[in-house]
């Protein structure tokens, strides 16, 4: 368990499935993700997450956010993880509204980015996300991340970002 100052950061467990499904299925969410709305059953989607939980990835860490009393809301992964490059994309959504505007966000992302570069030799996080998502971007552009580039993918408008190491260090050891 990863703790920031208003969320903690855990591995992901069978009672998140609920809430899970629940936002993979929400219309809203799945636009900011640039996906469609999960349409899969419940059991069927069950039955996938157990085996999700029950086998590792090399290359993908995903976690539960929660807040510091216990509440699950949301979930942030690193994916594409790539030793050689030294490298990894980082995502983040919260899908409880209530937690919206509120500093959640920013508060997982940097405890992420945190955990991410004290435990790896990582050299570089990135993301992406979309064009039109003004209110994750600002909180990106807070955790220390700068666009990079643009990326037109299945009809979204992405912006691309990203935070060396080296950038992060400075900006942690500024007084």
């Amino acid at each position: 368990m990863i703790t920031g100052t208003k969320v903690r950061i855990r591995e992901k467990q069978l009672e998140d499935a609920r809430n899970d499904y629940q936002w993979q299925t929400d219309s809203e969410l799945s636009d900011l993700d640039a996906v469609s709305p999960l349409v899969l059953p419940f059991p069927a989607y069950i039955k996938e997450y157990r085996e999700q939980l029950h086998y590792s990835s090399s290359v993908r860490r995903n976690y539960a956010i929660e807040t510091l009393d216990g509440k699950h809301i949301g979930n942030c992964v690193y994916y594409n993880i790539d030793n050689e490059n030294g490298e990894a994309e980082v995502g983040i959504m919260i899908g409880d509204r209530d937690y919206w505007s509120k500093g959640y966000g920013m508060d997982t992302m940097t405890t992420l980015v945190d955990f991410i570069f004290k435990h790896s030799g990582f050299k570089r996080l990135y993301l992406k996300t979309l064009e039109k998502n003004i209110r994750a971007q600002q909180s990106f552009l807070k955790c220390g991340f700068k666009p990079y580039g643009h990326l037109e993918r299945d009809g979204y408008k992405f912006l691309l970002m990203e935070l060396t190491r080296t950038h992060w260090v400075e900006l942690h050891t500024q007084h």
